[in-house]
């Protein structure tokens, strides 16, 4: 295949050509007999964008999932209306904040919905609530686990942190990724990094399958449980960091988090610490410093960021993978739930990259949307959805904001490029950059390819096969 007159980041017009999935040769190239031709018209030829942090199970569910929260839905009533959907069995509700209609309980959802169970996920992915019917129906398969809430006696319907129990309950193997896949590619993205902590031999087994199926085009780097190791993972799916996710109301005691932490080291794995406050961002950097630190290591959203925690991160070379687009989808929250003064400290870029701090971008997804385009834009104008600005300093640079999707997954210290050798994982937009980086959008994606094999284009874009 041959890419013709496309724009490489940086260094001009040139023809890119792919054979056997990798980039062959760039240059003023003459096309081959019967290959290929795709004429770029100037369109930038980027690297494939990589998504540091997804849940790529947990997505694949909520696009078969009723949307119960923001920005879909912002008031009781629209909640209601949402709950009321036809059918039978589950229903599955994702995205509930209780700005919504307060901290909901089985009594709550009860004056919803009685004719089915319930269950419904709260933004934070770690809780769920379940009506009367749901309950019942959970608890006729075993005992309850810790997690599930009892206050004098009677369960409220929430549950808390028990997502494995869940699964097991309700009989559940994990779904299909084949629409992870094609929303991934439609917006350029040709690999991710899935963070779930729970992640073990058999979802190892998944990833496998789903890529080599072609169901799952997109390179993975799974993260996970301590117990996955090199042989749960193969092909295009590789072994990840150990993922360490803390709860500020929760908190293991310092040793454990350190042994956590020496283990993964000692099996040649770096860590991923969840720090979504400031208390855990502390305590995960008093854990480090006691364990020491490993190339690999990283803070995952690093959500609340004060100055001296930003210069100890630095200190230890530890990498930051942040979710921008939460100022735009939860920023008027935000605006509303966090004291001004702290505001500023909320998902930081600028000072992170002043610091030398290496910043990677990922969704998380489900829990954010999954386009890498809209964190970009998010990244550059700090702008909630009500057109407020929440930490005007932080924005960064378009190319800087394009910068955190382009890092290599296994060492985001360093930059993936397009150059004679690569495997041909890239993104081909239908616009110079000149053009893209004033209006950041997926909507410029026109075609996807992931080891020179295309696995999106734009069919409104689709010019007829040209061939030498």
């Amino acid at each position: 295949m041959l890419i013709r007159r496309t724009e490489l980041f940086g260094a001009g017009i040139a023809d890119v050509r792919i054979d056997a999935g990798i980039v062959s040769a760039i240059g003023d190239l003459t096309a081959l007999p019967s290959e290929e031709v795709i004429d770029a018209a100037g369109g930038l030829l980027l690297p494939g964008l990589h998504d540091h942090h997804i849940h790529v199970a947990a997505l694949a569910a909520s696009l078969t999932s009723v949307r119960c929260g923001p920005p879909d839905v912002n008031d009781a009533e629209a909640f209601a209306a949402r709950l009321r959907t036809s059918g039978t069995g589950w229903l599955r509700g994702i995205g509930y904040h209780e700005s919504i209609a307060g901290m909901l309980d089985a009594a709550t959802l009860d004056r919803f919905v009685t004719q089915r169970p319930v269950r419904l996920q709260h933004r934070s992915g770690r809780m769920w609530f379940f009506n009367s019917a749901g309950l019942e129906l959970l608890l006729s398969h075993g005992d309850a686990p810790p997690g599930l809430e009892r206050i004098d006696g009677r369960y409220t319907g929430r549950l808390f942190d028990e997502d494995a129990w869940l699964r097991r309950t309700l009989g559940s193997s994990p779904p299909s990724f084949a629409p992870v896949g094609s929303a991934l590619a439609r917006v350029g993205v040709t690999g991710l990094t899935e963070m779930s902590p729970t992640n073990e031999a058999a979802m190892g087994r998944h990833f496998m399958h789903e890529t080599r199926s072609g169901a799952l085009p997109q390179r993975v780097l799974l993260a996970g449980s301590l117990s996955l190791s090199h042989g749960d993972t193969g092909g295009k799916v590789q072994l990840g960091p150990a993922k360490l996710h803390l709860h500020e109301a929760n908190l293991p005691d310092l040793d454990t988090a350190t042994q956590f932490i020496r283990h993964a080291h000692d099996a040649d794995r770096g860590v991923a610490i969840h720090c979504a406050t400031e208390v855990e961002l502390v305590y995960a950097l008093a854990a480090l410093r006691d364990a020491g630190v490993k190339s690999g290591d990283r803070i995952e959203h690093a959500s609340v960021a004060p100055d001296d925690a930003i210069e100890e991160i630095a200190r230890l070379n530890l990498a930051v993978v942040t979710q921008p687009h939460f100022i735009r989808e939860r920023g008027d929250a935000y605006r509303t739930d966090v004291e001004a003064a702290s505001q500023r400290l909320l998902y930081r870029q600028r000072a992170f990259l002043d610091a030398g701090v290496t910043l990677a971008g990922g969704s998380d997804a489900p829990f954010g949307h999954y386009d890498p385009w809209a964190a970009m834009a998010a990244a550059v104008d700090r702008r909630t959805q009500q057109g407020a600005i929440i930490g005007a300093s932080e924005a960064l640079a378009p190319e800087e904001a394009l910068d955190l999707f382009l890092r290599v997954p296994d060492a985001l210290d360093r930059r993936r490029t397009i150059a004679v050798g690569v495997v041909a994982d890239l993104c081909l937009l239908d616009r110079p950059w000149s053009r893209a980086r004033s209006a950041l959008s997926s909507a410029c994606v026109r075609a996807t390819f992931v080891g020179g094999v295309r696995v999106f284009e734009r069919d409104s874009e689709r010019e007829p096969r040209k061939t030498a």
